[in-house]
């Protein structure tokens, strides 16, 4: 907890607006600030300590700056007064109060900011250090001041790091970038940062080479190592939501409700009776009654109880007029009948009744304009038990993107085939279709690519054109038949933000984006080995489809596990498979590994129900005992 808490980043949010200030306008841009910077789903340690709004003065603008920055505040974000107007002075206030500016920060914002809208060369942001604490400036628009943040927003962590003197936290990000292969000396095209996210994220590689020409192809990967909170960090950050559409219920179980559902009526309609009995007048106690009528659901009752009246009803009928309880079947006995048993003329009640016994007021259960299930809640059969229950028949759900998957290889056989010599089958497509139709999503099988530029850049434009988000297996290593990379930057223009991750399985995962026919797509190239594939759809895929379509809650469930025995730690964070069991009384699950942890070893998989989220491996710690405590993030049905 205490290292959490040490690792945790202050923020301040300035919000600058004279109508704002004045409580003629809602302040939207600091307040979604403030909950971007709080989101858990985010992968990013911050908390906002200071929240304040001033005019658009400059004198009143540096005196928050010069006040939060001498409460070491780690990072203050400013909003607003970053235009042409005569009242935008942000700027100029924040350079007045700055040690050192920080350019880096600006181009970065700018560049990304131009690849959305040409009006981004009209901001004039400003960025710099004052003391220990970075001010940023953001534009006075919710859309503009988030799409800026998100742009800075992995960096951030490295800079405060930097600006804290935490020489280890330094250390670790500088190590990730050198790692073996990671070959600094690449040329990109922007200039160099200290934070490989940055870097990734707002940066092509420029590549003049002939991949054809073999001998001269790269030794070293140009894609930095990301970290893997950072990569997941930069997915949750593109994964956009998607329009809504109307359903029956009967095609909604699993999906994402898009708006809230009140109930028109209140449920009951109407006093009903909670047993199969008599309505009686509770004031006339127990006693003789004779019987008048009766009442059954679906009916509307004729028969009005009066004094030594009843009338018989069943479960969930209306309570006829003048009836104030009912006495269940059991609490009576038949005095007189007629018609050989089919009517009854009277009954003695045994028991006392009490005003209100076994009626249901109206909207005792749901009250009429109640909402019954929430906007973003997902329909399960309780949920559309309720949604039946209140009279609607069509629910509005947010759409489910559309997921196209293929594979790479000139190796791959199609199952059933004979298998040819030097051939293995594919596998991979198999199981990520499977994986993605078990969540529900609707999948497109688009086929596999030859290793070459002419297949992979026609199965891509078919995926590209034909689904929301594109999902790839195998060709983005090393090998001189890896060419998905340099077909995405170079042929559809595509914004990769990672080419590599900081864990095992799966470090080439490559993560991009890209517009294609006016519409962003998400493309998710995985590497080619069964289990890399498989892992990485879980902690990367499955996450950012879930916040497309609504879901409130995006990551895998984590709970914690004991190891049964203990384990090497690997040089990188590794997702190791498991089984979990309990033992007695127990609460914390056993997690049993399931053997060789191989990347091409699928029966790794083979009853997985979670991934254990291991930590590297140090020095001083090389491995884990067992009967360690460690996360575990469920991936399959318990």
């Amino acid at each position: 907890m205490a290292e959490k808490e040490h690792n945790k980043i202050t923020f301040g949010i300035l919000t600058v607006s004279d109508s704002c200030f004045n409580n003629t306008a809602q302040d939207k841009s600091g307040l979604n600030l403030k909950q971007i910077v709080e989101d858990k789903e985010r992968s990013f340690v911050g908390e906002v300590v200071k929240y304040s709004i001033v005019p658009d003065e400059i004198k009143q603008i540096k005196n928050t700056l010069v006040d939060w920055s001498t409460e070491n505040l780690n990072v203050i974000l400013t909003t607003g007064g970053t235009g042409f107007t005569a009242r935008d002075v942000t700027p100029e206030a924040t350079r007045q109060v700055l040690d050192k500016e920080a350019p880096g920060l600006v181009v970065a914002m700018l560049v990304g900011s131009l690849k959305i809208t040409p009006f981004a060369m009209l901001s004039r942001p400003v960025c710099g250090i004052r003391g220990q604490t970075l001010i940023v400036n953001l534009p006075g628009s919710a859309k503009g001041s988030k799409e800026c943040l998100d742009m800075i927003l992995p960096s951030l962590k490295h800079a405060v790091h930097q600006l804290r003197g935490n020489k280890k936290q330094v250390a670790t990000s500088h190590a990730s970038m050198t790692q073996p292969g990671s070959h600094q000396s690449q040329h990109h095209s922007c200039s160099e940062v200290h934070h490989d996210d940055v870097k990734s994220q707002h940066c092509k590689h420029k590549s003049n080479d002939d991949v054809t020409k073999v001998a001269r192809r790269m030794r070293h990967s140009p894609y930095p190592i990301t970290s893997f909170e950072d990569a997941v960090a930069m997915v949750m950050n593109n994964a956009y939501g998607i329009e809504t559409e109307v359903v029956d219920l009967k095609d909604a179980l699993g999906r994402v409700l898009a708006n809230d559902v009140l109930a028109k009526h209140p449920v009951p309609p109407f006093p009903a009776s909670i047993k199969d009995g008599y309505a009686v007048l509770a004031s006339d106690g127990s006693g003789i009654r004779h019987v008048s009528g009766n009442s059954t659901a679906g009916s509307v009752p004729l028969d009005r109880v009066t004094p030594g009246v009843c009338v018989r009803i069943t479960t969930g009928a209306p309570i006829p007029p003048g009836a104030d309880a009912v006495v269940q079947v059991e609490d009576t006995k038949l005095v007189q009948e007629a018609d050989d048993g089919k009517t009854e003329l009277e009954i003695n009640v045994l028991k006392e009744p009490e005003e209100g016994q076994d009626i249901r007021p109206v909207g005792v259960d749901i009250q009429q304009d109640q909402v019954v299930v929430r906007s973003q809640q997902v329909l399960g059969p309780a949920e559309l038990g309720l949604v039946a229950m209140v009279g609607v028949s069509k629910v509005r759900v947010f759409k489910m993107p559309v997921v196209a998957v293929f594979s790479t290889g000139n190796e791959l056989c199609v199952p059933g085939e004979d298998l040819k010599p030097g051939c293995v089958y594919d596998s991979n497509k198999t199981m990520l279709l499977a994986t993605l139709k078990d969540h529900g999503y609707p999948v497109l099988d688009v086929g596999v690519a030859n290793d070459n530029l002419e297949s992979l850049q026609s199965v891509l434009k078919t995926a590209l054109c034909e689904a929301d988000v594109v999902v790839s297996t195998g060709g983005v290593s090393m090998g001189e038949k890896d060419l998905l990379k340099h077909t995405l930057s170079q042929v559809f223009n595509a914004l990769i933000h990672f080419g590599r991750v900081f864990l095992k399985p799966g470090k080439p995962t490559t993560f991009a984006t890209v517009e294609y026919e006016r519409k962003k797509k998400l493309v998710f190239a995985l590497p080619g080995n069964p289990v890399s594939a498989i892992v990485t759809c879980n902690l990367f895929i499955l996450p950012a489809l879930r916040k497309m379509c609504g879901h409130l809650k995006s990551h895998p469930t984590k709970i914690k596990a004991k190891i049964e025995r203990d384990i090497k730690l690997d040089s990188r964070p590794e997702f190791h498979r498991v089984v979990l069991s309990w033992n007695g009384d127990d609460p914390v699950p056993l997690a049993t590994s399931t053997g060789n942890q191989m990347s091409s070893r699928l029966l790794s998989m083979l009853s997985a129900q979670a991934l254990l989220q291991l930590p590297p491996g140090t020095d001083t710690k090389p491995g884990l005992k067992a009967g360690d405590l460690v996360d575990a993030l469920i991936i399959g049905r318990m």
